[in-house]
């Protein structure tokens, strides 16, 4: 009976120090419990939902974050996405984790549909007219709300975005009402269209976890056009942070990306499944 009673009273401890007080917040929780209802206490959870299933968590106005959406056309088609958001911080090394106040990341909306999240304040929206919708979701996936509604911000995409330019046919040119002089030379065809500046290209190769050459900082002139010309030994995703390009690398194939650097910063380039940072932009 003793030595039951010891074991017993060293698994009970043993729980105590699993399920400690004020440790990290945890995924884990009870069978019944939904991991938002188990995971931090901020807020009042609503039993109302967004369009994708997620719950509403409701804050008092003055201590909820806000959000703000400024638009611009991307030079090479589509819409750049730039957040301003006020207490609030993305967080992505804790998604999943508990809510807590002033913590979490966004999530995009084109025309009512979640398209993708942001963990940080810069995204991308492809080309046409839309309803662009930008939520704030806590770490545990649950929506920040005032009042019953979305933290959230709308805008409306009329223009049509800036496409790549791509030379023209030469059209006559107008000659207004008056016709030209008799001394003026006869017209020849028209001179070709001047060609676009091809910019930089760098080249790039990933072996395992090498890079070569090795990783440094590429410097830009703000407007430059920079071409990445990237061959791994494995199937991998490259991104351009803050630009939110992506590219599909496949095993041994030479895979290539243009962009337009037209916004200033430092901004890193990476593989999504190896990790490795394979450079970094410098626009100035």
């Amino acid at each position: 009976m003793r030595t039951t009673a010891r074991r017993l009273a060293v698994v009970a401890a043993a729980a105590l120090v699993l399920t400690g007080c004020g440790g990290r917040a945890t995924t884990h929780h009870k069978p019944g419990t939904s991991h938002q209802e188990a995971t931090g206490g901020s807020g009042t959870l609503l039993t109302a939902r967004d369009e994708s299933g997620h719950r509403l968590r409701e804050l008092p106005a003055a201590d909820a974050p806000t959000v703000r959406a400024e638009i611009r056309p991307d030079s090479e088609g589509g819409w750049n996405v730039h957040l301003t958001v006020e207490r609030f911080q993305f967080t992505p090394e804790s998604t999943g984790g508990a809510a807590l106040p002033g913590r979490g990341h966004a999530r995009l909306l084109v025309d009512g549909r979640e398209t993708t999240r942001l963990y940080g304040p810069w995204g991308y929206v492809p080309p046409g007219a839309h309803t662009l919708t930008v939520r704030l979701h806590a770490d545990d996936h649950t929506v920040w709300a005032v009042a019953g509604a979305p933290v959230q911000t709308t805008v409306r995409l009329d223009a049509t975005p800036a496409t790549p330019a791509t030379p023209s046919t030469p059209s006559t040119p107008s000659t207004g009402s008056s016709a030209p002089s008799s001394s003026a030379p006869s017209a020849s065809a028209p001179s070709s269209p001047r060609p676009t500046d091809p910019g930089r290209t760098v080249t790039l190769t990933l072996t395992g976890t090498t890079v070569e050459p090795p990783p440094s900082r590429i410097e830009l002139k703000k407007g430059e056009r920079l071409t990445l010309r990237v061959t791994s030994d494995r199937a991998d995703t490259l991104h351009v942070h803050g630009y939110d390009r992506e590219l599909p690398l496949s095993p041994g194939v030479p895979a290539t990306l243009t962009l337009t650097a037209d916004r200033t910063g430092l901004f890193e380039v990476e593989t999504h499944e190896s990790g490795l940072v394979l450079t970094q932009l410098v626009v100035r």
